[in-house]
């Protein structure tokens, strides 16, 4: 989930902080999402977060696509 995140974040060419301003979401809650220390993640948190981003849920948090490495 973490990584998705983290590639939309950086598609979107804004730091954490920024992100974290745009959604309302603390800039060390987004890290810890992005890596993966936290899976834990409240359904209100995955919205704002989302819509910081102008994704859709589901593209960030629930793909099943599988990371490159």
């Amino acid at each position: 989930m973490g990584w998705k995140l983290k590639e939309a974040r950086v598609e979107k060419g804004i730091t954490q902080q920024e992100l974290a301003d745009l959604s309302g979401i603390n800039r060390v809650t987004i890290a810890l999402i992005e890596s993966g220390k936290t899976q834990d993640v409240m359904s209100s948190t995955i919205l704002k977060l989302a819509r910081a981003l102008d994704k859709p849920i589901e593209e960030i948090f629930f793909d099943e696509t599988v990371q490159s490495t």
